[in-house]
């Protein structure tokens, strides 16, 4: 039911309108510049870049908008629009029996003027009385504008009427939405490459500082957008993004101040040419210069921009900007063909208000009738030429054209066909460039890296230091040749724009709080941690054998800790060690030569021998805990030290015992020594050492000693020691001798009053004293000792104790021997010598 109100209610509306009379409302708004045809395209240009407005007090009828301050740039898309209509109107095989007109509106670089020449652009200036409107609009294409905000205007506008708009120079990213622009066209690459290509290109140079500024409008603000976020995925980081729109001087100033202060050296800027010069001029008054300017190709290629002043604050200045090419026979056209046939202002013949139109306005054109220096520097007169061009095409092929048979030129032409024509377009303009449209309406991204340099005669040039091209491969669309490049202040150097200075290797970043990550410090790696790159974020640990040299840069292999027969304390141990055995040597050979003295046949010379022999290995055993552990040095030295002092200390105690049994025999009636005779003695000693040997064969066979890198008591260095293996074994070892050691020195403290001359028990309570003092002391200090240390403290242990047997049970006997021989008789060493009396 309600489809069919909506239907009727259609359908009067539509035959209403049909047979209502057009009717102007307010004065007509004519063209700048206008030409009849057969198919009329339209224009829209920033011709002007200032409007001032009327007053709007309401007392009078309000002025119509007037404009000022030609924007030679957009004059010449204007101009070349014109040309190559003219150049299609005589082209007999593209449209040959067909003609095309132009109307040319004057945007004035505002929104208001604009949306005014929208309008007027889509309905006739005059109407013939008793005419009806026939609902269509009398343009077949729009060329135009210049500016993403305005052409989003005319867009909107035009969309619902499907009226194609084909634009050279807008190029923001919002324009590719084909929802909400399905009758959108652009000669010019979206704003999202060159958005990205700018962060690429502040990235390539090692920028991680920066600030921005770009235009408050649909370009500056998309463009921005874009490239922020690829700033923020290239890891660059934005000390300020400001804006500002041509209309707003105190926001201008706002920017201006923000720059002026801020730490950066570097500054994107994503702005209109208007705006630009507008900034340009600010910060020229201010001093501000130094500043690298990295720009889109908004404004980088303007000659309007140059002048003494703005070369402080724009020279060095790096941009995209498209391929210079020469149209053939436009830079002759601007200067005669136009002013001439194009400019209709100067040639009104009175018969229509049309040639009545207020031409003072536009007496400022006139200054450029002679100048065309400029041409070869237009960069967007190319991407209007194709816009022309596209339309053309797209109405040869509607209009069912032929080279000798010419075009159907009753067909109506409807806009939504030259929007579908459009998008099927494909040729070949004259300068070589292939036009196309891809699905959202654009063309491909293809940009030159220029570079704002001072000639030797003092001229500015716009210098091609490289180029970008979105077809490519990723890694090689964007080639920079930096040794061409003249940078800000006309410096050779590239400037650096860093928050912080870039951290050394041996160092990592830490990101300073409530600021950027760009922002940081250089904290230096802790020791065992390295970083071998610059601005590491982390520092690495260094493999379990590895340790940080002292620039923290590299792991090195740590230092193996051992004692060693080369350093100085192992020459020592070795030293007394040596001449432990030597003293020991000397002894057995005074002992030998003196064998049958009573004072060396006393107490068994057997085992006097036998306990030299063993003190000898006691000495030489400690050299078996010097030098680097292997794993049969470290087997050696515990079992070699358990069995030799188990028979060393054997020895003493059969040397003790030895003692008693005298002692006893000397009773009446005692047969004792019958049980402890020379055979015993050996036999006891026999067995004591054998219990040892069962021992380590044990310890050996279930867990033994091994070579160990311990590398927890100290980080930066290795400790080579050995490993015990079974820590009762060893234990099991030390205990048994310190048994035999507390046995023993019991036995000779019981001993040690007994009535002879020469009594040996007191000096083998002395040495057991010695001993167990030793050993006692040993095991504190070898638990707490480190590394190498451990060791020399088991050697000292062994050592000591070994001197303090020789010296305490040897040295009375030598003594008497070489320095007392009378006492060295049997007599005396039974007690039995009388005191003489004087």
């Amino acid at each position: 039911m309600l489809i069919t109100l909506y239907t009727l209610l259609f359908n009067h509306l539509h035959t209403k309108a049909e047979n209502t009379f057009c009717k102007m409302m307010g004065d007509p708004k004519y063209p700048l510049l206008y030409k009849d045809g057969d198919i009329i395209i339209g224009g829209l240009f920033a011709i002007h870049s200032k409007e001032m407005l009327p007053s709007f007090e309401f007392t009078k009828k309000p002025q119509p908008l007037s404009c000022s301050s030609v924007n030679l740039r957009d004059f010449r898309i204007a101009q070349i629009m014109t040309f190559a209509i003219e150049e299609i109107n005589r082209n007999e095989s593209l449209l040959p029996n067909v003609s095309i007109g132009y109307r040319i509106y004057d945007s004035c670089g505002s929104r208001l003027s604009s949306t005014s020449a929208i309008i007027a652009l889509m309905n006739n200036q005059e109407f013939a009385a008793g005419q009806r409107c026939s609902g269509q609009t009398p343009i077949h294409a729009i060329i135009g504008e210049t500016e993403s905000s305005t052409t989003v205007i005319l867009s909107r506008t035009t969309g619902p009427f499907k009226l194609p708009v084909i634009s050279h120079s807008a190029s923001c990213e919002c324009l590719s939405n084909r929802k909400d622009f399905p009758s959108f066209f652009r000669t010019i690459a979206s704003d999202y490459h060159q958005s990205r290509a700018l962060a690429y290109i502040v990235k390539h140079f090692g920028w991680s500082w920066l600030g921005t500024v770009n235009s408050d409008n649909d370009y500056g603000n998309n463009g921005m957008a874009i490239f922020l976020n690829a700033a923020h995925d290239e890891g660059i980081c934005v000390e300020y993004s400001v804006k500002f729109y041509r209309t707003e001087p105190e926001k201008l100033h706002r920017v201006v101040n923000v720059i002026k202060h801020s730490t950066a050296k570097v500054i994107v800027v994503f702005i209109s040419l208007i705006e630009m010069s507008l900034l340009t001029e600010q910060l020229s008054i201010q001093n501000i210069s130094g500043l690298q300017m990295i720009s889109g190709e908004g404004w980088i290629t303007a000659k309007s921009l140059i002048n003494p002043n703005s070369f402080r604050v724009l020279g060095g200045s790096l941009g995209f900007a498209f391929k210079k090419i020469n149209i053939e026979g436009f830079s002759d056209y601007v200067i005669k063909a136009f002013w001439d046939t194009a400019f209709q202002c100067s040639q009104g013949d009175g018969n229509s208000s049309q040639d009545a139109f207020n031409c003072s306005r536009y007496q400022d054109l006139l200054v450029l009738k002679n100048y065309n220096e400029d041409v070869p520097e237009q960069r967007y007169t190319s991407k209007a030429y194709k816009s022309i061009y596209a339309v053309a095409y797209s109405l040869h092929k509607l209009l069912k054209c032929k080279v000798r048979y010419g075009c159907e030129k009753d067909l109506t032409i409807q806009p939504q066909q030259v929007v579908e024509a459009l998008k099927k377009v494909n040729f070949t303009v004259t300068f070589g460039d292939r036009v196309w449209f891809d699905s959202t309406g654009g063309a491909v991204a293809q940009y030159e890296v220029v570079n704002w340099q001072q000639d030797s005669d003092g001229s500015i040039q716009f210098k091609a230091v490289g180029y970008y091209d979105a077809s490519l491969p990723p890694d090689q669309r964007l080639v920079l040749n930096t040794e061409n490049i003249i940078w800000a202040g006309g410096k050779l150097e590239k400037p650096k724009s860093v928050c912080s200075e870039s951290c050394p290797p041996g160092t990592r970043k830490a990101v300073q709080k409530g600021r950027p990550v760009c922002c940081y410090d250089c904290i230096p790696c802790a020791d065992g941690e390295i970083s071998n790159e610059t601005d590491s974020n982390n520092c690495m640990q260094c493999p379990g054998e590895f340790w940080s040299n002292a620039e923290k840069n590299t792991c090195v292999l740590k230092t193996v800790e051992f004692l060693s027969f080369t350093e100085v304390m192992g020459l020592v141990l070795v030293f007394f060690s040596l001449f432990g055995v030597g003293i020991t040597v000397l002894v057995t050979g005074l002992f030998y030569s003196k064998k049958d003295t009573p004072i060396v046949k006393a107490n068994n010379s057997e085992l006097s021998f036998l306990l030299l022999f063993s003190l000898t290995l006691c000495f030489l055993c400690s050299l078996t805990f010097i030098g680097r552990p292997t794993e049969w040095s470290c087997m050696l030295r515990h079992t070699s030290f358990g069995i030799t002092f188990v028979l060393c200390i054997s020895c003493v105690l059969g040397k003790t015992l030895v003692v008693l049994m005298a002692f006893k025999a000397t009773l009446p009636g005692s047969n004792v020594m019958k049980w402890f005779g020379p055979v015993q003695q050996r036999l006891s000693v026999l067995a004591f050492t054998l219990i040892q040997v069962l021992i380590c064969v044990l310890w050996l066979t279930i867990s033994p000693p091994f070579p160990y890198k311990n590398m927890k008591y100290y980080e930066e260095k290795i400790i080579l020691e050995c490993s015990l293996g079974s820590t009762v074994g060893f234990w099991a070892v030390l205990g048994y001798i310190g048994l035999l050691a507390l046995l023993c020195f019991i036995l000779a403290f019981l001993a040690r009053k007994l009535p002879d001359n020469f009594n040996e028990a007191k000096f083998i309570t002395f040495s057991m004293l010695i001993f167990c003092a030793v050993w006692i002391t040993f095991i504190p200090a070898y638990v707490s000792s480190p590394g190498k240390f451990t060791v020399a403290v088991e050697i000292f242990a062994i050592l000591a104790s070994s001197y303090g047997l020789l010296f305490c049970i040897f040295a009375p006997k030598c003594y008497i021997i070489l320095l007392k021989p009378e006492q060295n008789t049997k007599q005396h060493v039974m007690g039995k010598t009388q005191t003489k009396s004087y």
